[in-house]
């Protein structure tokens, strides 16, 4: 199965694009097809791979290339005890005020941690992936840094992976990734605020509901709430037995709580 079908189109399309960094006339890529593996362990068994395209880097390291046309096609591998203080974000097509504050707004480490401690999943692997929030060249996604990705993944012994975009260009990007990892064998689940671009990339599995660029799993400092993005997420992974997308149902009762004052 294709990465991404009628490539020649996309390419062709993408040849015109005019580089607008508000993406107008930007050339989405149009899937009609779905790899799927299905989820072979219990989420207690797992060895969880985190991907993140929020643009995070080490301080000290070089950032990601957010001015190419193409978009900076690269990924750093971060261990899991690096601190939010020495991260730093490249960050395009979305406000990296929450992650800055929070970096578990857009990369939950803390959370996913505190799952491993409780035995809610297996573990959290030892390092995480990170990569750009802006890569137009959808393309480059497929033929380079997508199998990259997969074949670092596959080293690593992962069981599944959550990838989580932050901006709408990295839907996009992530999608595809996503779509590669499944046809490596390892299945995944993506936490979307952008479901139609997700039914056009159509990655595997995705979860979405109505929450904000730049604080997917969501809202800064509001733990119980990123807590039950992941949660549900996580258990709607075990649960599907085809390609798809479905709704999270957390967006109403925390509305209820903040209304409440109980954030």
């Amino acid at each position: 199965m294709e990465i991404i079908e009628n490539l020649a189109g996309f390419t062709k399309r993408f040849a015109t694009w005019k580089g607008d960094e508000k993406l107008e006339g930007y050339p989405f890529i149009e899937n009609k097809h779905t790899p799927f593996t299905p989820v072979r362990r219990a989420l207690p068994m797992l060895n969880l791979a985190l991907i993140s395209s929020a643009g995070a880097y080490i301080d000290g390291m070089d950032p990601f290339d957010t001015d190419s046309r193409d978009g900076d096609a690269n990924f750093r591998e971060i261990p899991v005890e690096i601190e939010a203080t020495d991260l730093c974000y490249s960050a395009k097509g979305y406000d990296v005020g929450a992650v800055r504050k929070d970096r578990n707004a857009q990369i939950p480490i803390d959370r996913l941690r505190e799952y491993e401690e409780n035995s809610v999943i297996g573990k959290l692997n030892s390092v995480w992936w990170s990569i750009s929030s802006y890569i137009p060249n959808a393309q480059m996604v497929a033929e380079d840094l997508a199998p990259k990705l997969s074949e670092r993944l596959a080293r690593y012994e992962i069981n599944a992976a959550i990838l989580i975009p932050a901006s709408r260009l990295c839907h996009q990007t992530l999608g595809i990734i996503a779509r590669r990892i499944e046809l490596g064998g390892i299945p995944t689940i993506m936490i979307s605020v952008n479901k139609a671009i997700m039914e056009k990339v159509r990655p595997p599995r995705t979860a979405y509901y109505d929450g904000e660029l730049g604080s997917v799993v969501g809202p800064a400092d509001w733990p119980e709430f990123q807590r039950r993005v992941l949660d549900e997420t996580l258990r709607t992974m075990e649960t599907f037995d085809q390609p798809g997308t479905r709704r999270l149902g957390v967006q109403m009762e925390s509305k209820v709580e903040a209304a409440r004052g109980e954030r």
